[in-house]
């Protein structure tokens, strides 16, 4: 099967079991050269075996896959020359310093000399890795690994990266040049297919799929996912959040109450007419400090709608 057109990934009803357990369900993708494509879902979902399948690591049990017009499942071996994958515990050696970490992997991949000496003075500028380059791995920080990590899996050029969950544990400075390495490399043309807890990380890719339970729920830019969210959105902000979410628990006007840091984001149909029942029922329980505004949803507050939906619809 090849791929279409300007497409880099074409996913036709992958499937993939074990034993029992469908970890994949008839996932069906495809994702434009040049683009990024962030997969986001909870644990458990099947994000990282779809990331397995489409790195041709494991054959589906139905369905079939190209990737930069290869067969995932019978030409493998080459695609693995032309893409770029950073697994979740990439392999990085800590007896090795950066720069050896960077020479091994260019022989697994058969970088050719003259070639490796013009690449590795770039990755090291590229990544801002180059004052470490004499550093063991074992003493990096997380995100200077994880920076490390993918100058490994981009030692030989390849056209298409698959990241699985690249910056997970990672602080928010670290994880803001990760991306901004990303963003250079899309700049360059080079497509990007990634897994990510972050639903900030999500939102700049150019399209978004929520995966739960091993199926594709939705598949869309950030813009039109947020879009179509159902109802509208109150913010709740009150001196005991954990009181005021178990009193809007039985409110009907409250569809989805979600817990956001040191707020609550209140789903109701219309927030004009929602805005003093609520405030009246957080009042009866005795809850002191209450503020609401009316807010914009953001993909969290989609994907547990959806989420939620799923789960009605199946109980």
């Amino acid at each position: 099967m090849a791929a279409e057109g300007d497409a880099d990934i074409q996913a036709e009803g992958l499937t993939k079991r074990f034993g029992e357990r469908v970890a994949v369900d008839n996932f069906s993708l495809t994702v434009a050269r040049g683009e990024a494509f962030a997969l986001v879902g909870p644990d458990g979902a099947g994000k990282t075996t779809v990331m397995r399948l489409l790195v041709g690591i494991m054959d589906p049990d139905e369905g079939r896959a190209a990737v930069l017009g290869f067969d995932t499942a019978t030409e493998s071996e080459q695609l693995k020359e032309h893409i770029g994958y950073m697994p979740q515990r990439f392999g990085l050696y800590d007896d090795l310093t950066v720069a050896e970490n960077i020479s091994f992997y260019a022989d697994l991949y058969r970088v050719p000399k003259a070639e490796r000496q013009e690449r590795m003075p770039e990755l090291l500028e590229f990544s801002n890795l180059a004052p470490f380059q004499d550093r063991l791995a074992a003493n990096l920080s997380g995100g200077m690994r994880q920076k490390l990590g993918l100058v490994c899996a981009l030692v030989h050029r390849p056209r298409l990266l698959f990241l699985d969950e690249p910056t997970f544990g990672v602080d928010p400075v670290s994880r803001r040049e990760f991306w901004q390495i990303l963003y250079e490399l899309l700049k360059g043309g080079m497509t990007i297919f990634l897994s990510t807890a972050y639903m900030d990380e999500a939102e700049r890719a150019h399209r978004v799929g929520l995966m739960h339970q091993g199926r594709l729920l939705v598949a869309d830019s950030p813009q039109a996912l947020k879009a179509g969210f159902e109802g509208e959105l109150l913010e709740v902000r009150a001196g005991d959040l954990r009181a005021a979410r178990d009193a809007l628990k039985g409110l009907p006007l409250a569809k989805q109450v979600l817990a956001m840091g040191d707020r609550l984001m209140v789903s109701v149909d219309k927030a004009q007419e929602a805005g003093g029942p609520i405030r009246e029922a957080l009042q009866k329980s005795g809850i002191k400090g209450v503020r609401l505004s009316a807010a914009e949803p953001g993909l969290e507050d989609l994907f547990v709608q959806i989420i939620r939906s799923q789960e009605e619809q199946s109980a």
